[in-house]
Order: C-alpha cells, then structure tokens, then sequence
C-alpha cells in the first residue's frame, strides 16, 4: 500500500446480527461498525471512522451492506482477502468500490429491501435466522394488507417511540408474503425505513393473519400514527437487509 491523499472507498459487506448490538457503535455493546473501524485501523494504521448505509438493530442481519470512509491509503480487490482474514467468522467483505469524495453511503442510497423469515414447523436449524410461527396465517389477507402500505406515506405508527427523526415519511415500493418450502418470508423495498419499522409491520400483519385484528382494524392503526395500536415488534432474528441500490453501482 502506498500512503496517498485521502480516497472515499464504498465497502460492500454481510454480517450475522447475532451477537452485536446492531450496526451503529453503541456505549453498551458491540456493534459492526466498531469492529470494522478496530480492523481498519489494524490494517492501515489510520483511525478511520465508517458511515454505514443506515441503522440495523441489535440481532438483525445483513446478506448487504455499505459503508464509506476515507482512507489514505490505495484499497483494491487484492487486499480483500487479507481484511477476511482480519475480520470475524460473522462478517465478510465482498467488494470495494473507489467513488467520488462526496458520495456518501447513507444519503445516496435510492432504495432498501429487507426480508423476513418465518418457519411453520419447529427446526432446530433455523431458530438463529427465522421466527416460529404456528399455526400458518393467512397469507392472502397479509398481502392484501401490502397494497395497503403502497397507498401510505406516513408510518409513524411503526416507528421505534421517541427518535431524533425529523419526518415519518416512508415511500414503499414493494411489499409482499410469499409461501417458501415450510414457511414463508416477507420483502419490503422502500426509500428509507423508520427504527423497528418491518419488525412493527411484520408483527402487525401477523396479528391479522391470525384473526386477532381486522383489515379495518389494519386500516386504523395505519391512519393512526400511534405505535401502542400496532402489533408487537417480531424478534430481530428474523430479518435481514438483502439490498441498497445506488445510481453509481451496479446490481450484481
């Protein structure tokens, strides 16, 4: 590595959730971000502080994630195979990316996709990435509460109580339930997401698919803006970030 002016570099990662408090570095637990930030100083001697694409809490996974920092020193392919060696089993690093100084990880970003896993039948394989539910809900009322959310801007009902947010305003793209082998997951794609927001959503729509609210019920809570009428957040476990699209990267 030879030392350089400063170069912004977009890393593209995966991380098991387990055992950190989420991505953001935090007073009362280990994050990602500060055991990335402890290798990159390790690495390069620089200590190095990384913006990432947007909060995950504590026990959520990733399959992708981005982050930014500046480094004086030139990164390329070549030593992403040294920083795998240098990271723990949970975290790896697939690619990175030199882009232009005043792009940035988090305010770029055009869209995210999570997802969440759910299993019908007890396996003792899946209780790390996935939820337990029995018996199956009703799937086809689930996805009729989807197109609901398409139609909603204003989700402050599933919004974690008491954040610094400036505005509640979520523009989802896509949502839906699907039937996978002995379960079922659900993808949601929108510009930006509240903190616990799918965790609330999926907790909800739980609730109507085991008939104990109705889709008027659903319907109220969405209009409400009051997070003590939605459903209980599911367990963080569950979920993962599966996708961030930027203008300046392509999809692989």
């Amino acid at each position: 590595m030879c030392i350089l002016a400063a170069v912004r570099y977009f890393f593209c990662i995966a991380f098991d959730g387990s055992k950190y408090h989420g991505w953001q570095k935090q007073t009362n637990g280990l994050s990602v971000q500060e055991v990335i930030e402890q290798v990159l100083l390790q690495f390069t001697g620089e200590a190095i502080e990384v913006t990432g694409c947007g909060r995950t809490d504590t026990g959520v996974h990733a399959s992708k994630f981005y982050f930014h920092a500046d480094i004086q020193h030139a990164l390329d392919g070549s030593v992403i195979h040294n920083l795998n060696c240098m990271l723990p089993r949970d975290i790896v690093l697939y690619n990175i990316i030199p882009v232009n100084g005043d792009t940035h990880a988090r305010f770029d970003a055009r869209e995210r996709t999570y997802v969440y896993h759910i299993h019908f039948y007890k396996n003792p394989f899946k209780g790390t990435y996935s939820v337990y539910q029995f018996p199956a809900p009703d799937m086809a009322k689930m996805n009729e509460a989807c197109k609901r959310l398409l139609t909603h801007t204003d989700f402050k009902c599933f919004s974690k109580s008491n954040t610094q947010v400036k505005h509640y305003e979520c523009f989802i793209t896509h949502a839906s339930w699907k039937k996978i082998n002995d379960g079922m997951e659900f993808e949601i794609t929108a510009n930006r997401f509240l903190r616990n927001m799918v965790r609330a959503i999926v907790g909800t729509m739980l609730d109507l698919g085991n008939g104990k609210i109705s889709m008027k019920d659903f319907e109220d809570i969405l209009q409400s803006g009051n997070r003590s009428r939605a459903g209980t957040s599911v367990p963080a476990k569950g979920l993962f970030l599966t996708r961030v699209v930027y203008p300046f990267i392509a999809e692989l």
